[in-house]
């Protein structure tokens, strides 16, 4: 589920404010303030749902005399004319919410869609798929929700939660197996201390050195199958660079534990969502 934390309601009432600002000029010219409506928000293509907490969200920070029923539990396939919500309120309120309402459903369910591609083609595997920071600033919460909601799993949410010793770390001093032990030693206790290799001669020595995880970054499938052949399961592996969903099959056929895709955020398409609204109050007596 979607924790609505002071977080989520940044970013959302951020959103309402960055498309109302001092107010819907063209609604308030043109519909009665007595105005009711009734809708329906509609999905136009096959995907997977996520971001309907987010809509009802919305709605509510609107106006709370907004109703908002789901239709679809998150998470489930949708297809194109299928209805997902019930809305009903007036006319104003419901007009002002509905484009960030669908944006932050469109955005979501396309993270989620992308990363259900992932999960099927992992299919059989022990291979989980992974996201990672490459996320839209201000947005890492709901964009990792999203993955969620289409079966990944989440790496770290941001830089305070895990040890990743990256080449850029690394290249800051010449001995890795002193970079590990000074990244051991100030981490959080029971933290585990996961390390990015890109050789053979990096694997030996972050293993001989006590890492818990190898990142195995931009690897050649005979050399992710080199690694997983010298680390023998004693130490889980995760690989990353470009995946795809038909790269990420063969390396989990090789038989690593992970594959991070930074595609299931960065390079999502929205998926595509409707707002159908009828009146059903007063028409007239005044804007």
């Amino acid at each position: 589920m979607l924790n609505f934390n002071p977080q989520v309601l940044r970013i959302v009432d951020l959103a309402i404010d960055e498309d109302l600002g001092s107010g819907d000029v063209t609604t308030e010219a043109c519909v009665p303030e007595c105005a009711r409506v009734r809708g329906v928000v509609m999905a136009k293509a096959d995907g997977i749902l996520a971001g309907i907490p987010l809509v009802r969200l919305v709605f509510q920070r609107i106006d709370p005399s907004i109703s908002a029923t789901s239709l679809v539990e998150e998470g489930s396939v949708v297809h194109p004319g299928q209805v997902v919500m019930n809305i009903e309120g007036p006319a104003r309120a419901v007009l002002v919410a509905e484009r960030t309402a669908l944006n932050f459903l469109m955005r979501l369910s396309g993270i989620a869609t992308k990363t259900r591609e992932f999960v099927d083609a992992l299919e059989g595997t022990s291979t989980a798929v992974l996201d990672t920071r490459k996320t839209n600033p201000g947005m890492r919460v709901l964009e990792k929700y999203a993955v969620r909601m289409g079966g990944g799993r989440n790496h770290r949410t941001g830089l305070s939660g895990g040890v990743l010793v990256k080449n850029n770390h690394l290249a800051m001093r010449e001995d890795i197996c002193e970079t590990i032990r000074l990244a051991r030693a100030g981490a959080p206790s029971l933290c585990k201390v996961e390390v990015e290799v890109r050789t053979m001669d990096e694997v030996r020595l972050a293993v001989n050195s006590g890492a818990d995880v190898l990142l195995l970054d931009h690897m050649s499938l005979a050399e992710v199958r080199a690694v997983v052949d010298f680390c023998h399961g004693d130490i889980a592996l995760e690989v990353s660079g470009n995946m795809t969903p038909e790269s990420a099959r063969a390396v989990a056929q090789v038989g690593v534990d992970f594959v991070s895709a930074g595609a299931l955020t960065h390079s999502a398409p929205w998926l595509d969502f409707a707002m159908y609204l009828d009146l059903v109050g007063p028409s007239n007596g005044g804007v």
